[in-house]
């Protein structure tokens, strides 16, 4: 999937310190690309997972 086709990304994260030390990363990834975006801080199923990303696309033509 190519980030330019990105729409929306949904972040889940099980601590509101993990929020700010997440911003790096994400500009690195998207660059200028700024799809619509929540960031939502949670419980995990699984303590040892520290983000939960879902990301809506479009689809290519063809």
């Amino acid at each position: 999937m190519h980030v330019r086709r990105v729409v929306r990304v949904r972040y889940m994260l099980p601590d509101r310190a993990d929020v700010e030390p997440c911003w790096p990363v994400l500009r690195r990834c998207f660059g200028d690309v700024r799809p619509a975006a929540t960031m939502l801080v949670c419980g995990r199923a699984d303590p040892r997972m520290k983000i939960e990303i879902e990301v809506y696309a479009q689809r290519s033509a063809g």
